[in-house]
């Protein structure tokens, strides 16, 4: 693979003209020699753009997996501030994380090998971190809200931790298994959850 050292793009290429043509072009290339194996020039040359425009589009290689990630930021917060206010904080976040995590035929496959970078790769696990936490701030900001309660107490915090365990959760399963439906993975680890924690006990009851 080609080294960092600012290669024009070959002539003659359509340019990706998006963070998500690029984010597909870096994960074929990632499948193909390995995350570490590959720079950003290899990266941009085979997207069609140079260095710098690359650059526009995503901060560093590790981001490049996560492709429109602010949009699905977005969607989530949306969906949860559209819930029908009868529904459960639970199911409300359940059917939220579902309906966003539902990508048309033609996605799922970059979808899966997405998660699978990110999910193994050990340089890409540590950046998640950050996504991870802008991800749990969305949930905890619902949570708070539907509880009257402020976004950094214990309880929005600790839910959204636990909705963030659960999907990955799902994930695992997910890759595990070509065969498996996302949707229904995340349905199961939801509903194994509430199978354990449904029933509180009298030390677990929250003081009214």
């Amino acid at each position: 693979m080609a080294q960092e050292s600012g290669e024009s793009p070959r002539l003659g290429r359509t340019p990706a003209t998006s963070q998500r043509e690029i984010s597909r072009t870096a994960i074929k290339l990632f499948l193909e020699h390995g995350f570490e194996e590959t720079f950003v020039d290899d990266i941009a040359q085979a997207a069609g753009i140079s260095r710098r425009t690359f650059f526009r589009y995503f901060p560093s290689k590790n981001d490049l997996p996560w492709g429109e990630f602010d949009e699905l930021i977005d969607a989530l917060r949306q969906r949860l501030a559209g819930a029908d206010p009868k529904l459960s904080i639970e199911a409300a976040v359940r059917q939220a994380i579902i309906e966003v995590n539902n990508y048309p035929e033609d996605e799922r496959v970059y979808h899966r090998h997405r998660m699978g970078l990110l999910l193994t790769v050990p340089s890409l696990a540590a950046h998640s971190t950050l996504r991870y936490a802008a991800w749990r701030q969305v949930v905890a900001e619902f949570v708070a809200d539907r509880r009257g309660e402020r976004i950094a107490s214990l309880a929005p915090q600790a839910i959204a931790w636990a909705c963030l365990g659960l999907c990955i959760s799902a994930y695992e399963q997910w890759l595990a298994d070509e065969t498996s439906d996302l949707g229904d993975l995340l349905c199961s680890a939801f509903a194994a959850a509430g199978s354990v924690f449904g029933v509180v006990d009298g030390q677990g009851e929250e003081e009214q």
